[in-house]
C-alpha cells in the first residue's frame, strides 16, 4: 500500500471523534466525562503542535495578582515563559505566555457557548507585560500585545444544522472580549473568523484536521508571545 496524505489527515480526525464518542458511551459520571474530553483535546494539541506550544488545563494569572477562571485547554509558551505554579494536575500560567484558550464540552449548545465566552473573557481581561527584547543585533522594542485566541471544542451540536444561522447569531452576540475566534464540532465541522471578523463555516470532511491546521496557521501569525517582566511578578513577594 502506498502512502496517502488524504488518508493520513482523515485518520487524525477520525481518531479524535472516535475517542470523544467512546468517552461519551462509557463514562457515566459528568466529572469523569469532562476530564476525559479535555484530555483528548490536550493530547491532540501536544502531539501535533510544534514543541514551542504546550496545551494544559490551567488557571491564568497576571502580575497584578488577578486570576482567570479555570480554563479547560490553555495553549501557552513553554520555550521562553515559565510556569508559575504546578502541583499534581493543578497549574497556573502567566498571562504573557498564553496563545489560545478553549472550553471543551461534549455538545455545542447555547449554555456551553455562553460559558465558553465567559471563560475566554476572563483571560483576555488580564494584564500582560511586554519588555524590550535583547538580541545579538541589539535590543528590539517591546512586542505589541496580540489578541489571545479563544474558542470552543465539542463532539456534537444541539442545533440543526450544527453550523448555521442559529450559531452565527449566538457567536456575534456579546462584547468583543467574549468573541470566539474559532471552534470545532468533531462530528459536524469547524468555524473561524476571517480578517474582517466574519464567521466562516466548514462543513466538509475531516473537521478536526481542518480545525487543527487553521489553528496552526493562526499561531504562525502570532509568532512569539511578549517577553514577560518577571520582576513585576516578583514584586508580589513583598
Amino acid at each position: 500500500m502506498n502512502w496517502s496524505l488524504p488518508a493520513l489527515l482523515d485518520e487524525l480526525s477520525v481518531s479524535v471523534s472516535s475517542d470523544l464518542q467512546r468517552a461519551r458511551a462509557t463514562l457515566g459520571h459528568p466529572t469523569d466525562l469532562g476530564d476525559a474530553t479535555e484530555g483528548i483535546w490536550i493530547d491532540l494539541f501536544n502531539k501535533y503542535l510544534p514543541r514551542r506550544y504546550h496545551a494544559i488545563k490551567a488557571t491564568v494569572v497576571d502580575s497584578n495578582g488577578a486570576f482567570s477562571d479555570q480554563i479547560d485547554v490553555v495553549i501557552h509558551d513553554r520555550q521562553y515563559t515559565p510556569l508559575l505554579f504546578t502541583f499534581k494536575d493543578k497549574h497556573v500560567v502567566p498571562a504573557e505566555s498564553v496563545y489560545a484558550v478553549f472550553e471543551s464540552k461534549q455538545d455545542l449548545n447555547l449554555k456551553n457557548l455562553e460559558y465558553a465566552k465567559d471563560k475566554v473573557a476572563s483571560v483576555r481581561g488580564l494584564h500582560r507585560t511586554s519588555l524590550p527584547i535583547p538580541t545579538i543585533d541589539g535590543t528590539k522594542k517591546a512586542k505589541a500585545l496580540t489578541p489571545i485566541i479563544g474558542g470552543i471544542l465539542t463532539l456534537g451540536a444541539k442545533w440543526s444544522p450544527a453550523l448555521g444561522d442559529t450559531l452565527t447569531g449566538h457567536l456575534e452576540n456579546g462584547p468583543a472580549e467574549e468573541r470566539l475566534d474559532l471552534g470545532c464540532v468533531a462530528d459536524e465541522g469547524s468555524f473561524w473568523t476571517n480578517e474582517a471578523g466574519v464567521y466562516l463555516f466548514d462543513r466538509r470532511t475531516k473537521p478536526v484536521t481542518r480545525f487543527l491546521l487553521e489553528l496552526m496557521s493562526r499561531l504562525q501569525t502570532v509568532a512569539t508571545v511578549p517577553m514577560i517582566d518577571l520582576r513585576a511578578y516578583a514584586a508580589k513577594l513583598d
